[in-house]
C-alpha cells in the first residue's frame, strides 16, 4: 500500500490521489513510467523527485510518519509489519490511592513480553525502543499517556497506529472485546469475558498474595495484545481494498 500512496507528497490530497488512481497511475512506478503530462511540467518534475526520495527512504518509517496524515498511518503496516509491536497496559485503577501501571504487554508477532510492576517493569523501556511501529487499541488516549508519565524520557516507536480509530472508520465501535466478537476473534476460555475492572481486581489479589492471580492477569493482558494482530491485518486489508481494489481478506 505504501508504494500506492501519494498523500505524503506536498500538494497531493485524497481527491488528487484518487484521480491519479483513476487515470491508471496506481503506484510510484506508474507515475515515473507514464507518457505525457499529468499536471504541469514543473509539478510533474517535483512529484518525480519526491517519488525517488520516497523510494530511497522506503525502509525509513520516520520519513513517511512525518508526512502522512495521522488518519492514514495504517498504510505503513504492509511495509513495516515485521518491525511492528502490539502493546497494551494494565493499571491499578486507583488501588491504595495510586493509579499506576501494573503490567505492560508487548507482542511482536512471534513472542509475548510481559513486564510487571515491582519485578521488571523498567526493562520495558529498553525493549520497546527496538521497534519501528506501535499498534494499540485506544493507546493514543490511554496507554501512551500513561507510559509517558511513568517513563518521562522513553523513546517509543516513531509511528503509532491506534486501532480504535481505524476500526471505527470501518464501522466497528465500542470496546476491544466487543469488536473482537463482531469480527470472530476469540479468546481462551480462561480469560474470555474478563475486562479492565477484572484486571484491577486480579492485581489486587496478586498484591494480597493470592496464588495464580498474577498468572491470570498476564494471560488476560496477553490476549489483549495477541488479538491486536489479526484485527490490524483485517483492518489493513479492508482499507487497502477500499482504496485500491482487491479480494476480501480472511482472518
Amino acid at each position: 500500500m505504501l508504494q500506492n500512496t501519494f498523500l505524503h507528497i506536498q500538494g497531493i490530497g485524497p481527491k488528487t490521489e484518487k484521480g491519479l488512481w483513476r487515470r491508471g497511475i496506481r503506484c510510484w512506478d506508474d507515475f515515473l513510467r507514464r507518457s505525457g503530462t499529468v499536471f504541469s511540467d514543473a509539478r510533474d518534475r517535483y512529484i518525480e523527485e519526491e517519488i525517488r526520495r520516497s523510494a530511497d527512504h522506503l525502509e525509513d518509517i520516520r520519513f513517511f510518519a512525518r508526512r502522512l496524515p495521522p488518519g492514514e498511518l495504517w498504510r505503513l503496516f504492509g511495509e513495516f509489519r515485521c518491525r511492528a509491536v502490539y502493546l497494551d497496559i494494565e493499571t491499578s485503577g486507583g488501588l491504595d490511592g495510586m493509579d499506576e501501571i501494573t503490567v505492560i504487554g508487548l507482542y511482536d508477532g512471534n513472542r509475548v513480553f510481559s513486564f510487571v510492576n515491582g519485578l521488571d517493569l523498567d526493562r520495558f523501556e529498553e525493549k520497546v525502543c527496538a521497534y519501528d511501529l506501535l499498534v494499540t487499541f485506544n493507546g493514543s488516549l490511554f496507554d501512551v499517556p500513561f507510559i509517558r508519565r511513568a517513563f518521562p524520557h522513553i523513546c517509543l516507536p516513531p509511528a503509532h497506529i491506534d486501532l480504535r480509530f481505524v476500526l471505527k472508520r470501518l464501522g466497528y465501535s465500542g470496546g476491544l472485546k466487543r469488536i473482537e466478537k463482531a469480527l470472530g476473534v476469540g479468546r481462551d476460555s480462561g480469560v474470555d469475558g474478563l475486562n479492565g475492572y477484572d484486571a484491577v481486581r486480579m492485581w489486587r489479589a496478586h498484591r494480597e498474595g493470592r496464588e495464580g492471580a498474577l498468572e491470570r492477569l498476564l494471560a488476560y493482558n496477553r490476549a489483549d495484545i495477541v488479538n491486536l494482530e489479526p484485527l490490524m491485518v483485517l483492518s489493513y486489508e479492508r482499507l487497502k481494498r477500499e482504496k485500491t481494489g482487491g479480494a476480501e481478506p480472511a482472518l
